[in-house]
């Protein structure tokens, strides 16, 4: 929350977080468990949504991030350096029946920044100093493993590199040119302080 003097005396200002556990009950009903909701709302690691989430999820435990950003934040992990990341997902498979393998693209690069204090920015911009393309491999789903976290390749740039194509979303060939070869996993860290190190041209 800002120190702006403009904010109102009466902010609705939400309390701290306290993470669950899952076993948390509903009071008033028999629905279950909070493990119950997780269940009901994320049963498919595979859906575009959730392999978003799990690849912002990879991407924040392999920089050593603490806490999840918040929704509407213009970025989507924040290191304990402060360096912002921004993860893109893509994938050749899809949850429904396709004729042929899905064409990889990573759409979304710049967007309108936001807070709950001066709301939307007029213009768009790219708002992350590391950009990680995150694409799962797998091309047939007798192969598919949403577990398997060698099926995931990733594309590392600075932005200064994004910034400079003028582009809202890249196709592989474009990131391939522009990060050079995929990193795996173990790897990943390590190529997002390098990049983030690298100077402006």
């Amino acid at each position: 929350m800002s120190s702006d003097s403009t904010v109102p005396a009466d902010w609705h200002t939400p309390s701290a977080l306290i993470p669950l556990e899952g076993d948390e009950t509903f009071r008033g009903t028999d629905a279950g468990s909070v493990l119950d909701f997780w269940r009901y709302a994320m049963p498919d690691l595979r859906t575009n949504t959730t392999r978003g989430l799990l690849a912002e999820f990879l991407v924040h435990r392999a920089v050593g991030a603490v806490d999840r950003n918040t929704e509407w934040e213009s970025f989507d992990v924040l290191a304990p350096s402060g360096l912002r990341i921004e993860v893109k997902t893509s994938a050749y498979l899809q949850v429904w029946g396709q004729a042929r393998l899905s064409d990889i693209r990573f759409s979304r690069l710049r967007g309108r920044t936001w807070t709950p204090e001066a709301g939307t920015s007029p213009d768009q911009s790219y708002n992350a100093d590391v950009y990680v393309f995150a694409l799962h491999t797998a091309r047939t789903h007798a192969d598919y493993d949403p577990l398997d976290i060698g099926q995931w390749h990733f594309h590392v740039a600075p932005c200064t590199a994004v910034k400079a194509t003028g582009q809202a979303s890249l196709g592989l060939a474009a990131v391939r040119r522009m990060c050079g070869e995929p990193v795996v996993y173990e790897n990943l860290a390590q190529r997002i302080t390098a990049c983030a190190s690298r100077p402006s041209n």
